[in-house]
């Protein structure tokens, strides 16, 4: 306890140099995740899908980035098990964030497309288990995260599958697939902006000081989901329907897709910044606790 009270400035300033550190290599690493498919299809540039990231990964991590800090602040470790020795957790977290800094720089370097969250998660319980004791460890907590390694894929493919037999079956294998993919475009943009809305409206907005009830977060989402739909069928409809060859056909249905993938950007970008934020955050949060 006297090292944190002596030197409990000097510990927390490395803290957050660290926690840039390993801040920078989550979005040098995994921005690749939110705008590679957009930026792959050339719905977007890869300027504008920096401008986007910028922009949505931040309001992800404001807005809806605390559950998952408090999982890896608290979560993995018992900062109460370390009461007699507080400083060991200061140690360990920021031996932590250097470590999964350093292995994301090196990846990035080489254009390896790795899991920051299995990064940090690693380091924290390879810290734990070494330099303190196996039973500090929350074993329950851990094969949780773990499990939610396997379910995640696995949820994201099947939902990949149902969303794509749903544009095969409504656009693709019409008559028209142009003036399909216009009338059902919109109603996906729908869902994107209802499911951001509602996530912003029940988890985020409690952590700027506001809290909405259920009922009126379903009705505001409503509402910013009706208008991104008005907002996505006027892009849309500036898309010319006169198509001369299948060819011509094929491409402009893609660049009715094109505006649904630019709101599909921004979705990714703010679920990103919403969950892997805490990356970076959640072993500083935990250092600042204990020193404070």
């Amino acid at each position: 306890m006297v090292i944190i009270e002596n030197y409990g400035f000097i510990l927390l300033s490395i803290a957050i140099v660290c926690g840039l550190f390993m801040a920078w290599g989550v979005g040098a690493n995994d921005v690749a995740n939110a705008m590679g498919t957009s930026v792959g299809a050339k719905a977007i540039t890869i300027k504008q899908a920096i401008i986007i990231a910028m922009v949505f990964e931040c309001a992800g991590a404001y807005l809806a980035g605390g559950e998952v800090t408090d999982t890896i602040r608290k979560g993995i470790i018992d900062p109460e098990l370390l009461g007699a020795h507080p400083e060991l957790l200061v140690y360990g977290m920021i031996s932590s964030l250097l470590a999964a800094g350093i292995w994301l720089l090196i990846a990035t370097t080489f254009g390896w497309p790795v899991s920051t969250t299995h990064t940090i998660v690693g380091a924290i319980v390879g810290f734990a288990a070494v330099g303190i004791s196996v039973d500090a460890i929350n074993w329950g907590k851990v094969i949780q995260i773990v499990l939610s390694w396997v379910i995640s894929p696995v949820l994201a493919g099947v939902l990949a599958f149902v969303l794509y037999m749903s544009v095969r079956h409504f656009i693709l294998n019409t008559p028209n697939p142009l003036r399909s993919a216009k009338r059902g475009v919109p109603v996906y943009i729908f869902l994107v902006g209802f499911v951001i809305s509602m996530v912003s409206l029940v988890k985020g907005l409690k952590h700027v000081g506001l809290d909405v009830g259920f009922q009126d977060a379903v009705l505001y989402a409503l509402m910013i989901a009706f208008l991104l739909t008005m907002i996505g069928s006027v892009l849309v409809s500036r898309i010319e329907s006169h198509s001369r060859s299948v060819h011509e056909e094929i491409v402009n249905v893609e660049r009715v897709f094109g505006v649904l993938m630019l709101f599909t950007a921004c979705s990714m970008a703010f679920a990103h910044g919403s969950n892997d934020v805490a990356n970076a955050i959640g072993p500083l949060a935990a250092i600042n606790s204990v020193i404070s």
